[in-house]
């Protein structure tokens, strides 16, 4: 079918059947998974705020926290950058089905498409995620991709992080965070960041390395929530 390929190659009736049972299966599932536990916010009031304004946004997560994110931002008519790969597939079917706009491309695959394509809808007052350390790492090392596309349409990064009460870290390249079901979960939205237009290679790598950092510390707050005295998140 139109609007699928699949390593930038056209899927046969057969394959995009199978994948698109696999997505079903695969949103089901996370849906009752992630459905289980109850999501509270920290900081979550800059983020809408800077929606309420019309500001494009580029929301920005590790690799390592994505596995909450495709359920928190359902249904919002985000654009999501998913590579172009087997697990980025399986990505795409189930981010799909939640009312999300597939753009296929990575940093490690071709992106001239990609990249007009995201312009376009930053530009008209969209949102966009992208997994800046993603698809192959190096772990939590930011690509200055995302700052790029800051710079060229006006958007704000907006760095997001997700903990649970019950959690577990694989021992992959990003130690992936698994959460338990019946969890409490931790959805953390940080300091919303502008670039300007006029910001040269020096500007732009001084604030590649520290949102680099403040977007790591995310990750340490989040998990603080649930750490004796740490924040508490609101519903």
């Amino acid at each position: 079918m139109a609007g699928f390929v699949l390593y930038w190659g056209p899927m046969t009736r057969w394959e995009n059947f199978r994948w698109g049972a696999i997505g079903v299966l695969g949103r089901r599932l996370l849906g009752v998974w992630l459905g289980s536990c109850r999501v509270k916010t920290l900081g979550l009031e800059r983020y809408e705020q800077a929606r309420r304004d019309g500001r494009p946004v580029i929301i920005l997560i590790w690799h390592g926290r994505l596995l909450v994110a495709p359920y928190f931002f359902r249904k919002r008519g985000i654009a999501a950058l998913v590579s172009p790969s087997r697990d980025g597939e399986f990505i795409a079917r189930i981010v799909g089905g939640w009312g999300f706009r597939v753009i296929r491309g990575s940093s490690s695959h071709p992106i001239i498409r990609a990249w007009a394509k995201m312009k376009e809808d930053l530009g008209s007052g969209g949102e966009l995620i992208i997994i800046p350390d993603g698809p192959r790492g190096p772990d939590r090392k930011l690509k200055s991709g995302a700052l790029k596309l800051a710079r060229d349409t006006g958007a704000l990064l907006v760095p997001f992080s997700f903990s649970a009460s019950r959690k577990r870290f694989l021992r992959s390249w990003d130690r992936f965070l698994l959460v338990g079901p019946f969890s409490r979960i931790a959805a953390v939205c940080g300091k919303p960041v502008a670039i300007s237009p006029d910001a040269g290679d020096d500007a732009l790598e001084k604030l590649r390395e520290d949102i680099e950092l403040a977007l790591t510390a995310l990750d340490a707050e989040a998990d603080a929530c649930f750490e004796p005295g740490g924040s508490a998140p609101r519903g």
